[in-house]
């Protein structure tokens, strides 16, 4: 892993450098989404998918972490629980993503963009057999 890709957290460098790498963050933003009732599930890309058929466990599964310089954005792709308020469960997924950036890694984040690109129906399971 290289330097470029590590956030620098750490003003005093009597004691030494803290670091915390975009995958941190990606897995702690993924946590703090679990969190949230009305999220179904986290749409992430294929090697996220993979890893899960092989029975591995992907925080970070539809989260992007973008840093540069001067801001912190995180993009996040969600399937929803039909019959939720897709503008409140958002707000709760961003102020919780961002109370849990800030209490683990003192960190700001600029933007937290919600995509919603699904909506999980009801299945049988969920429904009342007669």
């Amino acid at each position: 892993m290289s330097n470029e890709s590590l956030l620098n957290v750490s003003d005093d460098q009597r004691l030494g450098k803290v670091e915390i790498a975009p995958e941190v963050i990606e897995t702690i933003a993924g946590l703090a989404a679990s969190e949230i009732e009305g999220v179904a599930s986290m749409r992430g890309s294929f090697a996220s998918d993979v890893v899960e058929k092989f029975g591995g466990v992907s925080h970070s599964k539809g989260v992007k972490v973008d840093i540069s310089e001067t801001a912190i954005e995180i993009d996040m792709s969600i399937v929803i629980q039909y019959g939720v308020s897709i503008p409140k469960v958002s707000r709760q997924l961003q102020t919780n993503i961002r109370q849990s950036l800030k209490n683990m890694t003192a960190l700001e984040v600029n933007q937290i963009n919600i995509h919603v690109v699904g909506i999980q129906m009801e299945t049988e399971e969920d429904g009342h057999s007669d």
